[in-house]
């Protein structure tokens, strides 16, 4: 890795920061790259700083994830399905599109992965659809109310969070919004599919490190997790706090700001 410790600390902040967040992270991991020049920080920091993340998700949500593991064994064991068993289900559903697209479309979406264009396009669009489902006035209800329709259309538009700049975060919570999902329940359950898809990613990374014979130094990819989880933990707990309060209208001005800004980078160096 070509990054000194200053630059590992805030890749690994900014990864920490929107993974969970609905700014997409892939429209804030090329600006260090395009702004300042940077090295591309390369695959084994990506596995850890991933790792990172789903430490911090995990950490967060222990006590929901031991209540859907419980039901979920239940419900295999043929002891009945309740609220939990459901929801779990409902996450196994939910993640299967974004599964497969992903080990389809992998090759692709890496082609287009550090498009400028490409990603401020899609951080003003989807951004724009994220305010229409905060301000949708259909009937607000808690995670427990969701219905297997509703967790599939969300399954469904986390596949589409394979386009570069969408946001998976966005585009589960855009989809939860419309499906009648209270603002709390909908980023809940995003956060909830983030960690099977942080999982698979992180292994299929690895498996692509190891394949590769990329090796990293220790101390750094320790560091590096440790940031990215403190971090990740930490906009996670606030983000649900205060996503009730202040709704998610900062978060849609801040995606086309910085679309547009995309599109300024873009044109000044092409004119």
């Amino acid at each position: 890795m070509e990054l000194d410790i200053f630059k590992i600390t805030f890749l690994a902040i900014l990864q920490g920061v929107t993974e969970f967040l609905p700014v997409s992270s892939s429209a804030h991991l090329i600006l260090p790259k395009e702004l300042f020049g940077w090295p591309d920080q390369g695959l084994v920091f990506d596995v850890a700083v991933h790792v990172g993340s789903l430490i911090a998700v995990v950490s967060y949500l222990r006590r929901d994830i031991a209540a859907l593991f419980r039901g979920w064994i239940r419900s295999c064991a043929g002891r009945g399905t309740d609220s939990n068993g459901r929801l779990a289900w409902f996450i196994v559903l939910a993640t299967i599109p974004a599964g497969i697209g992903g080990l389809l479309l992998n090759d692709v979406v890496e082609q287009y992965s550090r498009s400028m264009l490409l990603i401020g396009f899609t951080s003003i669009f989807f951004g724009v659809f994220l305010y229409y489902a905060d301000r949708y006035q259909g009937v607000r209800q808690p995670m427990e109310k969701m219905s297997l329709k509703s967790a599939v259309i969300i399954g469904l538009a986390q596949l589409v969070a394979l386009i570069p700049g969408t946001s998976r975060s966005g585009i589960t919570l855009t989809a939860g919004l419309f499906c009648g999902l209270d603002r709390k329940a909908a980023a809940k359950f995003s956060f909830l599919l983030a960690i099977p898809i942080i999982v698979a990613s992180g292994l299929f990374k690895g498996l692509e490190m190891i394949q590769s014979g990329t090796s990293g130094q220790w101390t750094i990819l320790f560091y590096a997790i440790a940031v990215s989880a403190i971090v990740s933990f930490t906009c996670i707990h606030y983000f649900i706090s205060l996503i009730s309060r202040i709704g998610l209208v900062p978060f849609v001005i801040y995606r086309i700001v910085l679309g547009l800004g995309l599109f300024a980078i873009y044109f000044s160096r092409t004119a």
